[in-house]
């Protein structure tokens, strides 16, 4: 062969040994996670502040939710009503079963509630007399030193026909029905028409929702808050409400109404504006009211969750609104006079939540009513004598006018007394000229009284936080840990419970994933994309995964998802170039030490926008994180699907707000391997109740942060049994200003004693201590994680 042609052959086969390295190179190039990823999803192509869309999102789709919540309510409601006498009184006695947990009543009045004259070393309780009627300062036991306080006014003449029990506004005195002010109201003649009638007449006091700054004893943060609302936090926690409390003051004063009387007399119940909305509760409850007239009040009740904060009762609009209270009254006589709401106007910005109450649409209120209408015709046609007794009344035009109509009046006077009486349009004029007995000061009667019924019931409230660890104990006993199997298998009814009653669920994700990504972040060790997920129709996931650059398709690495906290971002716990004072950037570090990494972006974000979703979620039976958890289910299963991913090494890391869902989401999402609470296990029930402790959110601006019934149910040693046995970890800084070194221990030991003595797996739990504050410690969580994962990273 001559040298050219072996020169040649020598270039052709260089040439070929070339291309096919370069070949390989390439194909290799394209046989990477990253390409992978870019292969199986579309581009991200979405502009603007996605958490604020995120945001919006879930806020239309929790208004959807109400909406439909509506329509199934009321044609649950149009089947349950219809059947014969006793199907119905069944239906019945389940939705007064229903209200009562959604009001916190646990306990009834007493058997023997009596009536006694509030008499001190100055008076003898006789606030005035005059030639009609005498008034006393009363009060009457409710619960165990809890009781109710107000007036009752009597006939002088000593001749008692029946009784009227009348309930103001919040923002009313009793006195104020009683006439004694500047000048005689509507209200205080209908008080005296009562009493020409020969009834006696009882007004009890309500919370008002006067302001007053709430500040920690230790002088720390603190809250402008309203009497209700400073005693709806911890009463919600514990599974109460104000709402609650003061029905039950009502229906003691039903039972001794119909106790202390001849059985012939009748008992009657008129309610305005708040007290209106109270009369409905306890109208409803007890069918032996005689009849009943509220004012004020009745109009849809979708829009609970705008309205003052002591109003937010978990749950209610699934089963219950004005409509299907009145129904509920049908022993009753029931007057409804569409009048004015007494309105009410709190701001945001001064810790307490916002709130804005006034009287609904014409329409809105016309559209109720012809519902309820229609309910009752369709009782009719089964039984006819069930129907004929509501009035509907109009105050002025629309139901513009204020409490007290002249027919309003008379119709609710033929019901109870059977004869008409009616105040005339001049005697709303008229001065009271009785005077005040010179024994009272007013305006000390009035403070005095409130200050004790706030304490009663804050003092009742803590009695039932130091009785609620023997009330879980209780609720948990069917726990069983002879082994890990009966263990696991007899944790699911308590899973199921806490997912469908305490956390409240709207199912599992319904829609294909749907990727969307754009690559945020390249570093020599890692590569970043922002991430979209669909999970029902009109609710997305978003976060950042992040990759290790040596991650190879032929492996199977573990992820960690870490959340972030209060007000956060994934891009504070992701990015590789910042460094967060709380999150020091952990999500990064995780993946330049091996792992794969997710930071999702939760909806605790943007203040009362966030805020009032859970006031929206809560109108229904939800929660937050009945939109966190199916998210994170979504992510998780994503995660899963990667070929590079191990789909039995999927980890929960979250702080602060983020410890909060380490909590709540690994116990539904079984799919996490293990969890790791940061910066927020400690005892939760009493952070949330306690009036006494300057670590209570009772004095924070976080009025969104309280759980229905957890204090009964679910503290976070019981949501740690939900994890268990799936490892898990607590971070915890010394100087953590989230709770006292005393109570993460008292909390984690319950949790430990399960792990290790009950269930004989104490390695696979573990508590660690650092000096520091409120931040990702990353030190035994990462040797945590590295032992657990049986992971060795870099």
């Amino acid at each position: 062969m001559k040298p050219t042609s072996i020169f040649k052959t020598v270039s052709t086969l260089a040439w070929a040994v070339t291309a096919l390295a370069v070949s390989s190179e390439q194909a290799q190039a394209q046989n990477t996670p990253a390409k992978w990823l870019e292969n199986h999803s579309n581009t991200l192509t979405w502009e603007g502040d996605i958490a604020s869309r995120l945001v919006s999102d879930v806020d239309e789709f929790l208004l959807e939710q109400i909406d439909q919540t509506r329509s199934l309510r009321r044609s649950h409601w149009t089947k349950g009503m219809i059947g014969d006498d006793a199907s119905n009184r069944a239906w019945l006695e389940n939705a007064r079963e229903v209200l009562k947990v959604v009001l916190g009543i646990k306990k009834t009045a007493p058997v023997d509630v009596q009536i006694y004259p509030w008499v001190t070393t100055e008076s003898n309780a006789i606030i005035l007399e005059d030639d009609l009627l005498r008034a006393r300062v009363v009060r009457w036991p409710v619960l165990e030193g809890v009781h109710g306080e107000g007036l009752l006014i009597e006939p002088v003449s000593g001749a008692v026909s029946g009784t009227v029990i009348v309930s103001p506004d919040t923002e009313q005195n009793p006195e104020d029905w009683l006439g004694l002010g500047d000048g005689m109201s509507r209200e205080s003649w209908w008080v005296r028409r009562y009493v020409q009638a020969g009834a006696r007449v009882v007004i009890p006091d309500w919370i008002s929702r006067t302001l007053q700054r709430r500040q920690s004893p230790s002088g720390g943060w603190g809250s402008d808050l309203t009497h209700r609302e400073y005693l709806y936090r911890p009463a919600f926690e514990m599974g109460r409400t104000v709402i609650g409390y003061e029905t039950q003051k009502l229906l003691a004063l039903v039972e001794w109404a119909k106790k202390s009387g001849d059985n012939s007399h009748p008992v009657g119940l008129v309610g305005y504006g708040e007290g209106g909305y109270l009369a409905m509760m306890a109208a409803a409850l007890d069918p032996r009211l005689d009849a009943v007239w509220i004012s004020g009040v009745f109009g849809p009740r979708e829009s609970q969750w705008h309205e003052p904060l002591d109003r937010n009762l978990f749950g209610f609009l699934k089963s219950f609104s004005s409509a299907e209270l009145i129904a509920m009254a049908d022993n009753s006589k029931v007057v409804v006079e569409f009048s004015e709401f007494p309105e009410v106007h709190l701001a945001p910005g001064r810790g307490g939540a916002p709130a804005d109450l006034a009287t609904p649409s014409w329409d809105s209120v016309q559209e109720e009513w012809d519902y309820l209408d229609a309910l009752r015709h369709a009782i009719e046609e089964e039984r006819p004598e069930a129907v004929g007794k509501l009035v509907g009344v109009r105050s002025g035009s629309e139901g513009s006018g204020g409490f007290g109509s002249k027919s309003a009046g008379q119709i609710f006077g033929k019901a109870l007394f059977g004869t008409e009486f009616a105040v005339a349009e001049s005697e709303s004029c008229l001065k009271y000229e009785s005077p005040l007995r010179d024994s009272f000061e007013l305006p000390e009667i009035i403070t005095s009284r409130e200050a004790r019924q706030i304490h009663e019931i804050d003092q009742y409230t803590q009695r039932l936080l130091v009785e609620s660890p023997y009330r879980r104990q209780d609720f948990m006993k069917q726990i069983k840990t002879d082994s890990l199997e009966n263990f696991e298998a007899s944790s699911e009814a308590y899973r199921d419970y806490f997912k469908n009653e305490t956390i409240g669920w709207f199912g599992d994700p319904d829609q294909p994933f749907n990727p969307r990504l754009r690559k945020i972040y390249e570093t020599e060790k890692l590569i970043g994309y922002e991430v979209v997920l669909d999970v029902w129709e009109d609710v997305f996931a978003y976060g950042i995964l992040m990759i290790p650059k040596d991650l190879k398709m032929s492996e199977k690495r573990p992820v960690v998802v870490c959340q972030h906290g209060l007000e956060g971002r994934p891009q504070d716990v992701a990015d590789p170039k910042s460094d967060h004072y709380a999150y020091h950037r952990y999500a990064a570090a995780l993946t330049e030490k091996g792992y794969i990494t997710f930071s999702p972006q939760n909806i605790y974000i943007f203040e009362d926008r966030f805020r009032t979703l859970q006031r929206k979620a809560n109108s229904i039976g939800r929660t937050l994180f009945s939109i966190i958890t199916p998210q994170h289910q979504q992510i998780v299963d994503w995660l899963q699907d990667m070929p590079f991913v191990d789909p039995e090494r999927v980890a929960f890391y979250g702080l602060s707000y983020g410890g909060k869902t380490a909590m709540r989401v690994p116990a539904i999402v079984t799919d996490y391997c293990l969890s790791i609470c940061s910066a927020d296990f400690n005892d939760w029930v009493w952070k949330n109740t306690s009036t006494r402790s300057p670590y209570s959110y009772v004095w924070s601006g976080e009025y969104e942060i309280f759980e229905f019934d957890l204090g009964e149910t679910f503290n976070y040693a019981e949501m740690a049994t939900l994890i268990a046995p799936r490892p898990f970890m607590v971070e915890r800084g010394h100087f953590d200003g989230v709770a006292p070194d005393e109570t993460v221990a008292y909390e984690f030991a319950k949790v430990r004693r399960l792990y290790q003595a009950q269930l004989g797996i104490g390695d696979r739990v573990e508590l660690e201590w650092f000096v520091g504050p409120h931040t990702i410690h990353g030190v035994g969580t990462y040797e945590f994680l590295d032992k657990a994962l049986n992971f060795k990273g870099k």
